[in-house]
């Protein structure tokens, strides 16, 4: 290819003022008259062109050939049916079309899944190919897919008009369960209300307008249930236990039905009190009593009733009843009426005084057996004639006492069994350092329950027991309080007595025997708490039902752990022993399974841009033609890609188009030529 190009010995506005010299000297000989002064301004265009160094530049050019992207989507909605198959023979039939036209590459990129469940980012693997190739090459690109991508936001500028081969079939249908509305947490024992809705996409069978639905809390199945289609479904729900509570609403597969991955959700909600409500009950004034008050008060979620019996019966001072500013203790109303009210009941240093008959006692014990809780600092009353042992509470209080009060100093400690007991483990002093003494301990005999803390001599200082439903705590010492005040360097008192009320109101994280996991993604933290020294292995069900038996490594005294990396969503069953779990893996409906029927409403706009076009596969493979840019790229049985004509230059010659001889030859023949015209006149 040739063509002329201007190189100027002179700046271009030095030359423009000759050129204007030239023409007032032309236009001046033409006013007076001179004959010559066509010759003469002939002549000074001459040296004008010269000095604009005109050339002809001459282009070898190589053509390259055209460059089209074929994209073919292989992500999970793409596995449904005969999709795969179907795809994958349209997409080497198209590909070996491509290779058979002259001057014509292909570029085949494969898409699979985003990570993380990010659907299908077509697109962005759309923009890494076209950064890796000249724009002025590209001729079409062609994707082969369900159409439901989820990166439209990342579409890049297109050079060349986008096609879409759309698999699947005309008659394909689904249903999909939907979870609009499920709490994070929720009050345990108030309802809660879930919102579902099931929906039918694609060519569905008419007249369907309920179906069954099955659903399972914690692995127990419940339903089936009727359920209607297309409409709103409120799900009242009351939850009977703290922690993660694991609900799994489920569909069956319905015939010609494309397929069941969306016909089921997990919600996992978390199971909370609304208030913890503690009763306690001092026998009477002591430094120890301030301190389960200050402890139950600083927790913004326990709701305390204290009382302290500040005059007992026996107290005979001749002060008018009156003139007394007490407040009759109600004890009928706490111990008969509401005493199921209550999560937790302590009795610090309380003896018996007649205040509580035994049929009050009597309830209390029931209150535990029925699932409540009952905790016993003793001090030296403990010991004595009047202790509450020797009450109807005997039945229940895991430990005798021997009437003995150890008025020695001792430092607590945690027993073996204490360090795999999640109350007390992990309580023992870091780096070998020692806790603050204690001054009293009251000697008792343990009956039943577990000894997770020793004091003076090895003694049984803390006990641990579960009567029926419920449990019950004795603390061998009422001078916990030392601690508080750091006597002697202190200890964790804080920290021992939150997790003794927390573990007698059953909170999940306390439990001593206990199985659960921990999601991350799709991998598992299994966590098992036991007191033995070995809990074996855990058997773990995955969604589709296949068994994987993993052994468990004791990482803590009494906390065993295992990993384990799900291959697929869903609901996962954990058993080890006596004890089992569920827990859900992944999304509630994974990205990819939200709309699997095929459609090219979400790539319209791309299409549109560069007036590509939309076809399915089930029509048959389209033809291929060649269109002009800004012309339409598809229609009904083909689509189009616009030759870009790309080249490459090979080699470049350049020559003058005025050589300096042939300058000075026309300048000086002009020139004699106006002088000669001139001179006749």
């Amino acid at each position: 290819m040739s063509s002329v190009i201007f190189d100027p010995l002179l700046p271009w506005v030095v030359w423009g003022v000759l050129a204007g010299l030239v023409l007032v000297m032309a236009g001046l000989a033409l006013w007076r008259g001179l004959a010559g002064w066509v010759w003469r301004g002939l002549a000074g265009l001459v040296v004008l062109a010269a000095l604009s160094g005109p050339s002809l530049r001459t282009e070898e050019r190589g053509a390259l050939s055209d460059i089209v992207l074929m994209l073919v989507d292989g992500s999970a909605s793409q596995r449904l049916a005969d999709r795969p198959a179907q795809v994958a023979t349209a997409a080497d039939t198209l590909e070996a079309q491509l290779r058979a036209r002259p001057g014509t590459e292909v570029r085949r990129i494969a898409v699979g899944d985003g990570p993380d469940d990010s659907g299908t980012l077509l697109f962005s693997k759309l923009a890494e190919a076209l950064a890796e190739e000249p724009n002025g090459r590209i001729a079409g690109i062609v994707a082969l897919t369900d159409g439901q991508v989820h990166d439209l936001d990342r579409a890049p500028d297109l050079p060349a008009p986008l096609h879409v081969l759309l698999s699947g079939q005309p008659q394909d249908w689904d249903r999909r369960l939907i979870v609009e509305n499920a709490p994070a947490f929720a009050i345990l024992g108030e309802p809660i209300t879930l919102k579902l809705r099931i929906e039918d996409m694609g060519a569905f069978p008419p007249g369907v307008s309920e179906t069954l639905m099955e659903v399972s809390v914690d692995g127990r199945e419940m339903g089936p249930f009727s359920v209607p289609v297309g409409r709103p479904i409120e799900l009242p729900l009351t939850l009977d236990h703290g922690g993660m509570n694991v609900i799994r609403f489920s569909l069956p597969l319905a015939e010609g039905e494309l397929t069941d991955r969306n016909n089921s959700a997990v919600v996992q909600i978390n199971g909370v009190r609304d208030r913890l409500r503690v009763l306690l009950v001092s026998g009477e004034p002591h430094p120890g009593g301030r301190t389960w008050r200050n402890l139950l008060k600083s927790d913004s979620s326990v709701d305390l009733v204290h009382f302290t019996i500040l005059r007992p019966p026996e107290k005979q001072d001749g002060v008018p009843v009156a003139e007394l500013s007490l407040i009759a203790f109600p004890t009928r109303e706490l111990f008969l009426e509401k005493i199921d009210d209550f999560d937790l009941i302590i009795f610090d240093r309380y003896k018996r005084r007649g205040i509580l008959p035994s049929i009050y006692l009597d309830n209390v014990v029931n209150y535990v057996q029925k699932g409540g809780a009952v905790l016993i600092a003793a001090g030296p009353d403990f010991a004595s004639a009047d202790s509450i042992y020797r009450s109807p509470l005997s039945a229940i209080v895991p430990a005798r006492p021997s009437a003995r009060v150890i008025e020695q100093g001792y430092r607590p400690a945690v027993t073996d069994l204490g360090q795999r007991h999640p109350v007390t483990a992990g309580l023992a002093p870091q780096g070998g350092g020692d806790w603050g003494r204690w001054l009293r301990q009251v000697e008792v005999e343990p009956s039943a329950g577990n000894v997770v803390m020793s004091g003076y001599e090895d003694k049984p200082l803390l006990i641990l027991d579960r009567v029926g439903e419920g449990r019950v705590a004795l603390l061998a010492s009422d001078q916990a309080w030392l601690w508080d005040r750091g006597f002697e360097g202190g200890g964790p008192q804080l920290e021992l007595l939150r997790r003794l009320a927390h573990w007698m109101m059953k909170e999940p994280e306390l439990e001593e025997e206990a199985l659960w996991a921990e999601p991350v993604g799709q991998r598992m933290k299994i966590v098992r708490r036991s007191l033995t020294g070995d809990v074996g292995a855990v058997t773990v069900t995955t969604p589709s039902g296949e068994q994987v038996v993993l052994p468990m490594t004791e990482v803590s005294p009494g906390r065993f752990e295992a990993e384990y990396e799900g291959p697929e969503i869903g609901l996962y069953t954990l058993a080890n022993g006596d004890k089992d779990a569920v827990i859900g893996l992944g999304p509630s409906a994974p990205k990819e399974f939200e709309a699997t029927i095929a459609s090219g409403d979400v790539m319209e706009p791309a299409v549109d841009a560069l007036r590509g076009g939309v076809l399915r596969l089930s029509d048959g493979l389209p033809s291929i033609r060649d269109v002009r840019a800004g012309r339409p790229a598809a229609g009904r049985g083909w689509i189009g890609l616009t030759p870009r004509e790309a080249y490459e230059t090979l080699a470049v010659t350049q020559v003058p188009l005025l050589p300096a001889w042939l300058v000075l030859v026309l300048v000086l023949g002009l020139t004699l030529i106006g002088w000669l015209r001139e001179g006749r006149r």
